[in-house]
């Protein structure tokens, strides 16, 4: 019995042991990790969309509402923003990357961020002739051809392509919610 004692003693403190190390880990790296983050899963679909900027948006990004929004400046006068939304497509959620040009109040570009869709079919929607379809859509009517839309779906990837389209349409509307706020975030220099 001393034995089973002894084991349960010693085994609950590695755990405790295991727990706290993790704890302490999982908060020393938590800022490099939502750095490669920002510049490696966000960062080539922000800088795809926001492409001709002069300033670094990751750098002067803001969170407004729960949603991070990054600013595209050229010759220091803000003109556009952009942020990220998802929605579900066929095997997972799809994050997509709106870009807005907030003179014309249209969408800059799309592109996408994270999915986990499938290989050769669903991942298409990443392609320029898909993502292509949304430069400088207006911010109404956004919805596949096939939904009374003009945003043609990608062959054999109606799930893929509804979920892009999902996002995009969250994206406006955050985009109308926040746009109050967004010239007060950055004034112009």
């Amino acid at each position: 019995m001393r034995e089973i004692v002894n084991m349960v003693v010693v085994l609950s403190l590695i755990c405790a042991a295991s727990g706290t190390l993790l704890v302490n880990l999982k908060q020393a790296t938590r800022e490099r990790i939502e750095q490669q983050v920002l510049v490696n899963v966000q960062g080539p679909a922000l800088m795809a969309v926001l492409e001709g900027c002069d300033n670094d948006p990751i750098a002067e990004r803001r969170t407004v509402g729960g949603v991070t929004v990054f600013p595209a400046r050229r010759e220091g006068r803000l003109v556009g923003v952009a942020f990220e939304t998802f929605a579900s497509g066929y095997s997972g959620d799809i994050g997509v990357m709106t870009g807005f040009d907030l003179g014309a109040d249209r969408l800059i570009g799309i592109g996408v961020t994270t999915q986990t869709e499938t290989p050769g079919v669903g991942t298409r929607i990443m392609k320029p002739a898909f993502l292509k379809q949304f430069r400088g859509h207006g911010l109404d009517a956004m919805a596949l051809s096939s939904r009374d839309g003009d945003i043609d779906a990608v062959a054999g990837a109606t799930f893929s392509s509804s979920g892009a389209v999902d996002a995009v349409r969250k994206a406006l509307d955050v985009y109308r919610d926040i746009k109050p706020q967004i010239a007060d975030l950055w004034p112009t220099s």
